[in-house]
């Protein structure tokens, strides 16, 4: 068994904060540095597979959906313009795919699924523990218009003018997603 190295003293204080480090592994990767690429991905898979997650409410979809974002993000690294940061676009290539799949479904599925259908007045009983951990499942029952906004705007920060123009409607859209996402989660939960 190999023994653990211990050092004693003050650690150094980065010399780069986390932007400038991301930046520096950004133009490695566009050179074509694998080892970069691979920090970023390290650094920004969790929050991309649960962004993805949380719109899609399928695992596999959204491991799907996070593969091909980072697929994607390797293929247009060089067009990165850093404008923005990296998580950001990362996060719009990432809600493009989740938009891009649940568009596939629905031309599959050719109906909405009407809101009487969610099971929102189910009480799980008092004494049951997993009420605090539903949260997730009952986003994840959400209508996808209204998930969607949910996770974009309360999970991710986006206004409503982003979401908007990530997922193609009007702000007023987005706003009247999100209350009925919320009054949807209430009845859920107060019920």
């Amino acid at each position: 068994m190999e023994a653990l190295a211990v050092t004693s003293g003050p650690r150094p204080l980065p010399t780069a904060t986390p932007a400038d480090e991301v930046s520096r592994l950004v133009a490695q990767a566009v050179q074509g540095d694998l080892k970069a690429f691979e920090a970023l991905y390290r650094g920004h898979v969790g929050r991309v597979f649960g962004l993805c997650m949380r719109m899609l409410a399928d695992p596999d979809g959204a491991d799907e959906c996070t593969q091909t974002t980072f697929v994607k993000a390797w293929e247009n690294l060089a067009r990165f313009e850093q404008r923005a940061s990296f998580s950001t676009w990362l996060h719009r290539i990432a809600v493009n795919e989740v938009l891009g799949r649940q568009r596939k479904g629905s031309r599959l599925r050719r109906h909405l699924e009407p809101v009487e259908d969610m099971d929102v007045h189910a009480d799980p009983g008092p004494q049951d523990p997993t009420v605090a951990m539903d949260l997730d499942e009952a986003i994840g029952k959400l209508p996808e218009g209204a998930r969607n906004v949910l996770v974009l705007h309360e999970i991710h920060g986006y206004s409503h003018l982003e979401i908007g123009q990530m997922l193609g409607v009007a702000e007023g859209t987005c706003k009247a997603q999100l209350h009925r996402a919320r009054r949807l989660l209430r009845q859920r939960f107060t019920t």
